[in-house]
């Protein structure tokens, strides 16, 4: 067997149509969202069922080719991008993307991997349900990487990461074999939790094809509000109220840094900021639930009025409109687009207790700014999770150095994070990126046990090498 025949084999499996091999077809699956990381392989296939998934697994393995599940492309670690030397194949779920089942008296949903986040909860939303996973890449990111990697997103502090959304799970193992797991109990205590050692595996021990997800009833109405403050502890004691008083209610507790908001409005067309003069700090709160708009939104208007009058807060902009709150989000969502014009990103998935917040955001600050004085830093954080999202941006001429500054960088955020009794890696996954961060800060124990792992579901090693160990 020659490389070239590889995809004229697997042609057979799924149709010559679904194997693409030419430059300009290929190019968008061998780069990273940012266009930081590039690599290459010998086709990239794109089947159309589960069966046909674990043919090209099966026939892969025979030949000892590495296979590298891609979804949306949207990780920023680097997640989906083939490496090998070329010699590998790239699987595209993307044509996986079936709405299969609604379950309104159980409250869940089976869907392929390849349906894109916006798709599934457009599908919840037409069933008067809620899938509340909510991130800025929903309409592009796929279902079966928000599994691979555990996807987090703005609405974590209310309803948990994806591992907490998932019921089942079908995934194909690296020999080809199906196992099914699709299943929508909410209590089975029948051995292992098989699932979950594929949630967040990153396609490195199989290859999520369906997943069982919870639905939630849909909250009716919304209220919304910027608020300006001094400081983050300000924010972190303003979270502590608003526990208080909403409860489950509180839905998105957004933390930005002016400069980050100034980046925003600089590079974004259409965005309208709320303050006329930025403060040093800003957050985004939601609160949701059934109540008539009137009277959730005053409850809002209640608290942030105490807030203001206690000095904790020095402004606020409550959402008067569904279109103002539209306009809050977009602010929201334009944060990586406007940090990756900006310049040359490094941003961070750290979490820390939120306790620790201001602590970390102070240090991870002073450090990097003595490091590196040409360095902007914003930050936004998810702070009712306590996920920090740092970054540090250079000039676009720096490009050539990215490896080694980003590097650099991370070392000193992620210490600090880790220190603080945090992680590196809250909700984006490690990929490609934060492999060298993995082995730094886990224990001889725990890498052990991942090895161990890894080895017992792929002992030839095919499945996406190159990430996460």
């Amino acid at each position: 067997m020659t490389d070239a025949s590889v995809p004229v084999s697997l042609a057979r499996l799924i149709g010559a149509a679904h194997v693409l091999t030419a430059p300009d077809a290929t190019a968008p699956y061998y780069t990273d969202w940012v266009g930081r990381t590039s690599g290459a392989a010998l086709c990239v296939c794109r089947p159309g069922s589960v069966d046909e998934v674990a043919a090209i697994v099966r026939y892969c393995a025979g030949a000892a080719i590495p296979v590298f599940p891609q979804g949306g492309n949207t990780s920023s670690t680097a997640g989906g991008i083939p490496l090998c030397g070329g010699r590998g194949v790239v699987l595209c779920l993307a044509r996986l993307n079936k709405i299969e089942e609604v379950d309104t008296v159980s409250d869940a949903i089976i869907v392929q991997a390849g349906c894109t986040l916006a798709q599934v909860q457009q599908a919840a939303k037409d069933h008067d349900r809620l899938f509340p996973l909510t991130l800025s890449s929903e309409g592009s990111c796929q279902i079966g990487g928000n599994v691979s990697t555990n996807a987090g997103g703005t609405a974590v502090l209310r309803y948990g990461n994806t591992r907490d959304l998932v019921l089942g799970i079908e995934a194909v193992l690296a020999d080809g074999r199906i196992w099914n797991g699709l299943r929508t109990l909410r209590k089975d205590n029948a051995g292992y939790d098989m699932k979950s050692i594929f949630v967040g595996s990153e396609g490195t021990l199989g290859i999520v094809t369906r997943v069982a997800l919870k639905l939630f009833p849909r909250q009716r109405q919304r209220a919304m509000a910027f608020v300006a403050l001094p400081a983050p502890q300000a924010a972190v004691d303003l979270l502590l109220t608003c526990r208080a008083s909403f409860g489950a209610e509180l839905d998105a507790f957004e933390l930005f840094s002016a400069s980050q908001l100034r980046i925003i409005a600089e590079h974004i067309p259409g965005v309208r900021l709320p303050f006329a003069a930025l403060p040093d700090w800003a957050l985004m709160i939601e609160v949701k639930g059934n109540a008539a708009f009137c009277e959730l939104s005053g409850r809002l208007v209640d608290v942030l009025g105490g807030a203001m009058t206690s000095g904790l807060i020095t402004n606020a902009v409550p959402a008067a409109t569904e279109a103002q709150a539209n306009a809050f989000w977009h602010i929201r969502h334009s944060v990586s687009e406007a940090n990756k014009q900006h310049g040359l990103n490094f941003t961070h998935d750290t979490a820390v207790p939120i306790v620790r917040v201001p602590d970390f955001l102070a240090a991870a600050d002073a450090a990097v700014t003595q490091a590196y004085p040409e360095a902007t830093l914003h930050s936004v954080s998810h702070l009712g999770d306590g996920n920090v999202h740092f970054t540090a941006i250079f000039p676009h001429g720096q490009a050539g150095n990215a490896g080694n500054l980003g590097g650099e960088v991370a070392r000193l955020v992620h210490d600090i994070a880790v220190s603080m009794g945090g992680t590196f890696a809250a909700e984006h996954g490690i990929g490609q990126r934060y492999r060298d961060s993995l082995q730094r800060y886990k224990s001889p124990v725990e890498l052990d046990l991942f090895r161990k792992l890894k080895t017992a579901l792929d002992p030839q090693g095919i499945l996406n090498p190159g990430k996460v160990l």
